[in-house]
């Protein structure tokens, strides 16, 4: 294949250009920018795609991003493909700050006394008491202490987060869309006053 690696990467390398890519942050963000862009959708549809895909960013159910964003996008009409380049705002560097944001709101609505202060979690000894075998008593007992308020935390990010990102998708997608329409008929006429002057 034309532009295949000499050598093969190896784990070591996989997992760190999974934390850190070979050509920065910076230059991935800008290349799921442009891919959104150029999605062939209404305005409409890719900006709620894309606020879907941010919304189900914050959701504690990692590994059921791309399904929960597929799902808010068929909800909200949108891009199912513009859903899953969404959720790209989960990634390894907002994902701390994700979930201490949400575990502590959720601690904050569902506890009236709570002060802030986070207790410590045991999550590997949580699965180990019960094996690894237990999926549904894994998730129960992870449930109520963690998830649980993750999950209720997380509701007001995902609206003021999903709203934020329809509006600057919305707005950057309509801009964009004009000028290559604009730039299409330039080029249109171009072709036929050449033509007529032939």
């Amino acid at each position: 294949m034309l532009f295949r690696r000499r050598k093969p990467a190896g784990l070591l390398e996989k997992v760190r250009i999974f934390f850190w890519p070979r050509r920065s942050f910076s230059r991935s963000f800008q290349y799921f920018g442009k891919r959104i862009l150029r999605l062939t959708a209404t305005p409409h549809a890719i900006a709620a795609g894309v606020a879907a895909g941010v919304m189900a960013s914050w959701t504690p159910f990692i590994g059921l991003h791309f399904v929960v964003a597929a799902a808010l996008a068929i909800v909200f009409a949108g891009n199912v493909l513009a859903s899953a380049l969404g959720t790209a705002f989960g990634n390894p560097l907002t994902f701390p700050f994700i979930w201490t944001a949400t575990y502590k709101l959720g601690k904050y609505l569902t506890i009236d006394d709570f002060d802030g202060a986070v207790p410590p979690i045991d999550l590997s000894g949580r699965l180990e008491q019960l094996g690894w075998h237990q999926v549904w008593d894994t998730i129960q007992n992870i449930w109520e202490p963690i998830l649980k308020p993750m999950a209720i935390g997380c509701i007001p990010f995902m609206l003021v987060f999903g709203l934020l990102f329809y509006i600057l998708t919305y707005v950057s997608v309509s801009v964009f869309q004009n000028q290559r329409r604009r730039r299409l008929l330039k080029r249109r006429r171009v072709q036929l006053n050449g033509e007529q002057t032939v």
